[in-house]
């Protein structure tokens, strides 16, 4: 598609204008793409949130969530649905969204030879971008959901308005709203970056050695599969890029570690503890994530992510 001006544009390279309507509809799929994932998982993140802050109590996945059933029931594995479902919601808006946002903006400012030899650049500094913006969202949700979740059974309300109440009126002690935020970052932003770096990447190779045809003759079906496996193998890796740093979030919500700096949690708990504890649970929901977004925006005619 060319641009209305004659000139080189990023917005106008896909099958559709990059304008307000596409931006608003990628933003959508966001929200559907990390809400409902993470809010569907509740349970497993629960259950890896208390392995990070008590790894002796939990030692695994299904043994912690038997555990989590045993001594608090079916609502202790629910726990924190609400700000995980509000608050990945907002960070998948502002992270698949702006990301397409930044991307235009940064190819153009680059100009057409240089977005083509630093394409990776690109992907980096785009999702890097967005992600800032996103875990500003995040935050007080974030540190709302992993207080709900690791404070144990009847000493912090479980209710999503009751406990954003006290979050606030222990903000002293909880460091709310924005305390997570420098964790939040050094976890979301190489793991955003990892994610659509090698999304991108392994879309890439896919369209240039597997299916070698111009990407528009394949089916959504084959486009879709490419979106899944590239995800996963993004997954893979950015979940063990950014783990240490979902784990130090986790500890912050401890009461032990209050007034602790960063340093001396992460030297207490240990290097091991804070990159392994609980990180197959974070690997399982990323392909799904690209899948629903990429079904999403194959379904409003935008195209899928990627291509040569």
């Amino acid at each position: 598609m060319s641009s209305p001006t004659g000139k080189w544009d990023a917005r106008y390279l896909g099958p559709v204008p990059h304008d307000a309507s596409y931006y608003g509809k990628c933003m959508f799929g966001g929200i559907i793409a990390c809400g409902f994932t993470h809010a569907g998982i509740t349970p497993l993140d629960v259950t890896k949130c208390n392995m990070q802050v008590n790894p002796a109590k939990y030692k695994g996945l299904g043994s912690g969530i038997r555990l989590l059933l045993k001594e608090e029931g079916a609502n202790g594995i629910w726990k924190g649905l609400g700000p995980t479902f509000v608050g990945y919601s907002l960070q998948g808006m502002f992270k698949y969204g702006l990301y397409e946002v930044f991307k235009d903006m940064y190819m153009n400012l680059a100009g057409p030879e240089l977005s083509e030899k630093y394409k990776g650049a690109i992907w980096l500094a785009g999702s890097a971008s967005a992600e800032a913006f996103a875990d500003v969202a995040l935050c007080p949700l974030e540190m709302t959901k992993v207080k709900i979740q690791t404070s144990p059974s009847g000493t912090f309300p479980t209710a999503f308005g009751a406990a954003l109440k006290e979050m606030s009126a222990q903000k002293i002690e909880t460091r709310y709203p924005f305390g997570s935020l420098v964790p939040l970052w050094s976890r979301q932003i190489p793991y955003t970056m990892a994610k659509f770096y090698f999304f991108e990447k392994t879309v890439q190779m896919f369209y240039t050695y597997v299916f070698p045809e111009p990407k528009d003759t394949y089916s959504k079906g084959t486009q879709l599969g490419v979106t899944f496996a590239s995800g996963y193998i993004a997954g893979v890796v950015c979940a063990v890029v950014s783990h240490p740093a979902d784990s130090l979030v986790s500890q912050l919500g401890k009461v032990e570690n209050k007034g602790k700096s960063i340093g001396t949690i992460a030297s207490e708990v240990g290097f091991g503890t804070l990159a392994t504890k609980g990180l197959g649970t974070r690997v399982l929901m990323i392909g799904f994530q690209w899948w629903i977004y990429d079904t999403f925006k194959a379904t409003m005619g935008l195209g899928t992510t990627g291509g040569k």
